[in-house]
């Protein structure tokens, strides 16, 4: 019997060696899976909620202007109510989305009244899809992408052209909700922190 000498084995087993040792370390820096355990429920749940009050504030940055407000967000089934008041840019305005179309402090639905919103604003404000985002959740009726915290709520959204950070969440009712967002898109920054939640099931 041929006896292999000692050093010939080290160097064969120190390649394996250093090969399971990586893949070890790789299992153990395993990022959270892009939907989290009970993510698709709790999804629909939020997406099913219709009916629901938020209060908060708002602080606008669009090119060179710029302006706060206290928002008055009152979601139904079938319209959404969001009253904008504050002593910077905007002033009063009252928005209501249903069937109809979009109305402009209780003008009737028309484009022009739509342009004239955005350019009180500064900005086309997705109403549509603003309502999921607050919840924490992206629009059922668009593609999005969506990244995780440690926490496994949702840490940033990407949806319709603009990018949702939530940065910090408050407890409500044994879950969690966003209470500070910021909403990105093409140079346009809007920060909103939610003061009171009711209603949200």
């Amino acid at each position: 019997m041929r006896c292999v000498p000692r050093s010939r084995v080290q160097a064969v087993l120190r390649p394996a060696s250093l090969l399971l040792a990586c893949l070890l370390a790789s299992c153990a820096t395993v990022r959270l899976p892009m939907h989290p355990a009970g993510w698709s429920a709790r999804l629909q749940t939020l997406q099913r909620n219709d009916d629901w009050d938020m209060q908060g504030r708002a602080a606008v940055a669009a090119g060179s202007r710029g302006w706060q407000a206290s928002v008055d967000w009152r979601q139904r089934p079938t319209s959404t109510v969001v009253h904008l008041s504050g002593p910077l840019g905007v002033g009063a305005t009252l928005l209501r989305l249903d069937v109809g179309g979009l109305s402009v402090n209780g003008a009737p639905p028309s484009r022009a009244g739509v342009a004239a919103m955005q350019r009180r604003l500064g900005f086309d404000l997705p109403v549509s899809q603003l309502r999921f985002w607050l919840l924490g959740v992206p629009d059922p009726a668009a593609a999005f992408s969506l990244s995780f915290n440690a926490q496994k709520r949702v840490a940033q959204l990407a949806q319709s052209g603009w990018t949702v950070q939530f940065l910090r969440y408050r407890p409500y009712r044994g879950d969690w909700l966003p209470k500070l967002l910021v909403l990105r898109n093409d140079g346009v920054r809007v920060r909103i922190f939610v003061d009171r939640w009711r209603g949200v099931r």
